[in-house]
């Protein structure tokens, strides 16, 4: 199963958790969380893991921790979890 970095542009402070199309060549994704103590990062992983299909464990912040653009890699990409993504605005996956 291949691995594959995702551009992400996260909004905090959000009504829902959602996504939310593209901005540029990112993922939009609003959060609920606040940018504070990296709850907006761990609510990330966990909110891109139950929507993408994936284990929390298969999703890692690689840049952007401090920043509303950020790089996530997705480890082992099931073949649903590709499906998703090209769903989701036409990402090349």
């Amino acid at each position: 199963m291949p691995s594959l970095n995702l551009k992400i542009k996260v909004i905090t402070r959000a009504s829902k958790n959602e996504i939310s199309g593209r901005r540029g060549d990112s993922l939009l994704v609003r959060l609920k969380a606040p940018p504070v103590e990296g709850r907006a990062n761990k609510e990330l992983i966990d909110f891109l893991a139950q929507a993408l299909y994936l284990k929390k464990n298969q999703i890692e912040l690689l840049q952007g921790e401090k920043s509303r653009n950020k790089v996530v890699v997705i480890k082992d990409a099931p073949e649903i979890c590709l499906q998703k993504l090209k769903e989701l605005e036409g990402i090349e996956a």
